[in-house]
């Protein structure tokens, strides 16, 4: 069981450990070097006598004590197996043993994938001792020679990164008004609640509990952003310690992915420039594969992307050669800024047009295949050599892939090797799931392990390219630091975006989720995993799980019921059967069917090859020895069985359509399934297994990519993620009863993780609490009694202490106004349509089984700048907004007349009533503007829909008159009925 506090280890990577007299192990006492007691036996057997890093000798008697503390190692069994791992220092991990007999298991020679997971572990300690002696003869070296070396050696133990906390005169004011606005709100709905409005007592409920549920979410979306902080990376840093010159690079290898369905929807263009900024990342051209997943099986796609890996042999050498920035030759050329600034290579110009002038030619031809691809032949689609294309069916189809680029394929036209391209379309056959998006990222990961097996994988939508041709180096600077990398799953960047205009009319930047709740999610646990621009530890995307990875408690020292001894009132149970920590296990609902070695260090060597040979590969990650193989490789490398006359094949059997059957694909190991927003069910899965997660926001953003501007379809993508939110809230996943068990989620995560699932939720009580100003305005009651001093006070602190904590709030997070109103905006206009459409869609679906669709149809369009933000799509999702606008409109009219008959003393009341009218409207506004189509040219049909409606509106005021106050019958009959009386 890992000790919190204990340093790790510089030669093995493991804990230090305790010494003889139960404090931290220290070998060398002159300058406190972190070396394990492991690391210090070998050491002092092999003869070494002097500290690594200062050269001063250690201490003989704490040599011979800890020396005679060493046991031998057995190797018999497989239990001594594991004990050898621990001694290697490998951490704690989630891990599922091989399907074999248990004479197999006993046998060490038996069973070959854990003969070869141990040989590798040898392996790469006998290379950490041989850096380890190294180290000690440079230490040993003459002076002169060490002192020249002094520099370099300081450079190697530079920090790669740096937490920036949040100055103390920003976050301690924030916390404060917090806090404070916490008190106010409970004295406000004391006095709501102790002062119900009888005459209008139903309105006055709805409001206070509509009220009460805006208060819940406020809360869940305000705790998790109580410690946030800002990162420094130091890529020079980086660069010295694994890229030493003269040497081969020691950088980590990295898969990237590129997902793509259509190419009609998603234009083969623009994942084209994906693609070549990609290929032209700043990063050692061996660490680089790139893998396009066709998930529609396109000729289109293939064929693009033979155009793409032949105009890469141009653009990636031009790119390095002069820095260019980004690297996606559309958005390069489309920039409006000096491009010779910085440039002083006299050829540049001239290189420069060339350039442009054949990625013109290279557009013509990608074009020209988009025209040809608008009309499928009747025989369908044929290759060059004449044979028909595989994918012909999209629905019934062979797995394809294609290797372009890399080692073995073509070179640039300077001759230097590029980076490794593979295109990729898993087979799919009618009557099996395949999971969309999700699944074809498995597919992925599994044909990525069979060919490269990069320890890390950065995967990106296809219209999102890398506008920072140092993304991936800010990436390892967290992931590749000792330190700060063992416990990170994944690196998320945020979403940056090109085409929306200044205004942002309808939030698509989501400035306020990515600047400022992100920022705040990073000082917990880690940031949401977002769906695009992250890099993952491939090891966290098998089910691993991290080094601090607590261990179950031992059997005579935890409740057989709920593993603690504090809270249940079960009786204690001195022994454990198999069974029994199988169901405990299973109870915490976190690794079905994936184990820890952390989990059964604390049982007897048959419990344990007992326990071993209940699990299963085969049943974890499929049928394929080299898939198995490579999951073993902690820190990647092609597997050793990965033959290469049969790799292809290995890699086509790895995406059938039945590969994932009866496995934990999907369920405990890659993307999991179950909701259309995979990318939050995936992260908030590693999070509960203990991982953290590190948010990285360079000066220039890594990564840009297109947005819906338009009002329509930004609803529809709003839509589908509320929908994958409310899938998750009905699912075995909802963060309100998942993963409790381990207590590896931190609280303040996952509040977070509660408001990323309820939030669709709030569109109901919002639609009440829109409805209720125009209701007031139109039956002439009203939701808050007349107020007293008291009152007054609360209703005014309460006002202040939102502003207080939104400008406190922009402070700290640097995010503008106009960005914290249009996210306000918005948060109305898809809370009362899309949020309300996700909710019911999400319920028929999960309990009815019934999947509905909101289509969207286009209705005028428009060539100018930002046109497509003036493009009217009507949908059915636009139809409540709508309603609310108009009802509140005509609510106002009608407060304005009622006061108008009243007299002076309606006018008080009346301002109270207005206020919240203008409240919904002004936060409508933009989906006004939206309805109404391109500034300053309002549709005729809008203008002759007010008319009528105003028509219709007054005329029926002017009959019923329903406002001015009924006098009773008996009053008239005592009273003068004449006229003029």
């Amino acid at each position: 069981m890992m000790v919190s506090g204990v340093p790790l280890c510089n030669i093995c990577g493991d804990q230090v450990g305790l010494g003889s007299n139960g404090e931290v192990f220290v070998a060398c006492h002159e300058c406190n070097y972190p070396v394990c007691k492991s690391c210090f036996n070998e050491d002092v057997k092999e003869g070494r006598s002097a500290c690594l890093r200062c050269g001063v000798p250690y201490d003989e008697n704490l040599s011979m004590a800890d020396a005679k503390t060493e046991e031998p190692a057995s190797h018999n069994t497989m239990a001594a197996h594991l004990n050898n791992v621990q001694d290697v220092g490998l951490h704690a991990r989630n891990i599922s043993s091989v399907s074999t007999v248990d004479s197999e298991l006993i046998d060490e020679s038996g069973n070959p994938i854990w003969k070869n997971r141990v040989e590798s572990w040898k392996d790469k300690k006998n290379k950490k001792k041989k850096s380890a002696s190294k180290v000690v003869k440079e230490a040993q070296a003459p002076p002169e020679q060490h002192m020249e070396e002094n520099q370099q050696s300081a450079d190697i133990m530079q920090p790669l990164s740096r937490i920036v906390p949040i100055p103390k005169s920003q976050i301690t004011p924030y916390r404060f008004v917090i806090i404070m606005r916490l008190i106010i709100l409970g004295l406000f709905f004391h006095y709501r609640v102790t002062n119900p409005v009888e005459s209008s007592y139903g309105l006055w409920l709805t409001s206070v509990i509509c009220e009460i549920w805006f208060a819940i979410s406020w809360v869940l979306d305000q705790f998790p952003k109580w410690s946030p902080i800002n990162r420094d990376t130091f890529i020079d840093a980086l660069s010295a310690r694994y890229e030493r010159e003269g040497e081969p690079s020691e950088l980590a290898a990295v898969d990237f992915f590129v997902s793509t369905v259509d190419p009609l929807k998603e234009p083969p263009l623009i994942t084209a420039n994906t693609v070549l900024s990609i290929l032209a990342v700043d990063y050692p051209v061996d660490k680089v594969s790139c893998y396009v997943s066709d998930d529609g099986a396109a000729m289109l796609s293939f064929e693009s992307l033979v155009e793409t890996a032949d105009f890469a042999r141009k653009w990636v050498p031009f790119c390095k050669k002069f820095s260019i920035e980004p690297r996606a030759p559309e958005f390069y050329f489309s920039q409006k800024i000096d491009y010779l600034k910085d440039k002083v290579q006299p050829s540049f110009v001239k290189e420069r047009r060339a350039m442009k002038r054949d990625y013109e030619e290279y557009k013509v031809r990608v074009n020209a295949l988009v025209a040809k691809a608008q009309k499928t032949p009747e025989e369908g689609w044929t290759m060059q050599d004449g044979t028909p294309w595989p994918g012909n069916n999209t629905r019934d189809h062979p797995g394809m892939i294609q290797v372009f680029l890399g080692n073995s394929g073509a070179r640039d036209i300077e001759g230097y090797e590029l980076p490794r391209l593979v295109y990729v379309s898993r087979e799919k056959r009618p009557g099996y799931q395949h999971h969309k998006k999700a699944g074809a990222e498995n597919a992925l990961v599994r044909v990525s392990a069979i060919l490269t097996n990069a320890p890390y994988i950065l995967n990106l939508d296809c219209d999102h390219y890398l506008n920072n041709s140092k993304a991936v180096r800010e990436a390892m600077c967290f992931l590749m630091d000792p330190l700060v990398g063992r416990d990170v799953c994944y690196v998320q960047f945020p979403q940056r975006f090109d085409g929306i205009d200044r205004s942002d009319r309808y939030a698509n930047r989501n400035t306020v989720f990515f600047d400022v709740n992100m920022k705040g999610l990073d000082g917990i646990q880690g940031p949401v995993y977002v769906g695009t621009g992250c890099v993952f530890f491939r090891q966290a995307l098998y089910g691993y799980g991290p080094p601090s990875l607590p261990s179950l408690p031992k059997a005579s020292s935890s409740c057989s019921w709920c593993g603690s001894c504090c809270c249940c009132c079960r009786p204690k149970k001195v022994t454990k059967d198999l069974s029994e920590v199988q169901r405990e296990s299973k109870r915490e609902d976190l690794n079905a069917a994936i184990f820890n070695l952390g989990e059964i260090e604390n049982y007897d060597e048959h419990e344990r090859s007992l326990l071993i040979s209940q699990m299963s590969f085969e049943k974890t990650f499929g049928m394929s020895s080299v898939f198995i193989e490579s999951t073993l490789m902690e820190y990647g490398g092609v597997a050793e069985s990965a033959h290469p006359s049969t790799v292809i094949n290995e890699a086509i059997h790895v995406i059938g359509c039945g590969y994932e059957e009866k496995t934990s694909w999907g369920k405990e190991i890659g993307w999991i399934y179950g909701s259309v927003t995979e990318d939050i069910l995936t992260g908030f899965k590693m999070h509960c297994r203990g991982w953290r997660s590190i948010y990285c926001m360079p000066l220039r953003p890594a990564f840009k990519g297109s947005a819906p501007i338009n009002l329509s379809d930004r609803l529809h993508q709003v839509l589908r993620w509320a929908l994958g939110s409310v899938e998750i809230f009905l699912s075995r996943h909802c963060p309100l009863w998942y993963g409790f068990g381990g207590g590896r989620l931190k609280w303040l995560q996952r509040l977070a993780y509660i408001n990323t699932i309820v939030y669709p939720f709030t569109s109901l009580p919002l639609v009440a609490y829109c409805s209720l100003p125009a209701i007031c305005l139109l039956t002439g009651k009203f939701i808050i009694p007349t107020l007293s001093n008291l009152a007054t006070v609360w209703f005014l602190g309460l006002f202040f202490s939102i502003i207080a904590t939104s400008v406190l709030e922009l402070r700290w997070s640097g995010v503008s106004i106009e960005a914290l109103w249009r996210n306000e905006q918005f948060w109305v206009i898809g809370g009362v349509s899309a949020h309300l459409f996700a909710v019911f869609q999400g319920i028929l679906k999960m309990i009815a089984g019934l999947d509905t669709n909101f289509t969207v149809t286009t209705k005028s369009a428009d060539d100018a700048e930002f046109g497509e933000l003036y493009v009217f799509k009507w949908t059915t999702v636009l139809i409540p907004p709508t309603s609310l606008l108009i009802l509140n409109m005509v609510g106002v009219v009608a407060g304005f007349s009622d006061a108008l008959n009243k007299g002076y003393e309606a006018w008080g009341p009346l301002f109270g009533k207005v206020f919240f009218a203008f409240w919904v409207i002004l936060h409508l506004y933009p989906f006004l503007k939206g309805l109404m189509g391109r500034q300053n040219r309002t549709p005729t049909i809008v203008v002759l829909w007010s008319v009528l409606l105003a028509s219709v509106f007054s005329l029926v005021w002017v009959k019923i008159d329903p406002f001015v106050s009924k006098t009773d019958s008996s009053t008239l009959t005592k009273g003068c009925i004449a006229i003029d009386c």
